[in-house]
């Protein structure tokens, strides 16, 4: 399995960011997809997650500002960032429930003025 994350970078609050995540290594389709982030000091988080149904759920501390999507032709998995906030800063990583010890390199998200 390969999870290749980019799209971060520096954002000043209230700004947007879209992140994507290239899969390859398994059915992609047949998985549930999320993304994960990491603040400095702070424990593992999961953002959101998308079932492979399309069903979506999110963090209350996310909801209605971000939105996760895939593209199952083209084993991609997306996650649009809105209305940023300082405290939206942190890697950012895509994660498969194929395999759940697997991470990626993540990608860096700073959210600053």
């Amino acid at each position: 399995v390969q999870l290749v994350e980019s799209g971060g970078g520096l954002a000043q609050p209230g700004g947007s960011l879209t992140l994507s995540c290239a899969a390859s290594g398994f059915t992609f389709w047949a998985y549930h997809m999320s993304w994960y982030r990491q603040a400095p000091g702070k424990e593992h988080e999961r953002v959101a997650i998308i079932f492979l149904g399309m069903q979506k759920e999110y963090a209350d501390s996310v909801k209605g500002r971000f939105t996760i999507s895939r593209d199952n032709a083209r084993n991609l998995l997306f996650l649009n960032m809105t209305r940023l906030k300082p405290d939206d800063t942190a890697v950012y990583y895509c994660h498969s429930s194929y395999d759940d010890d697997y991470w990626g390199q993540g990608t860096q998200v700073t959210v600053s003025s």
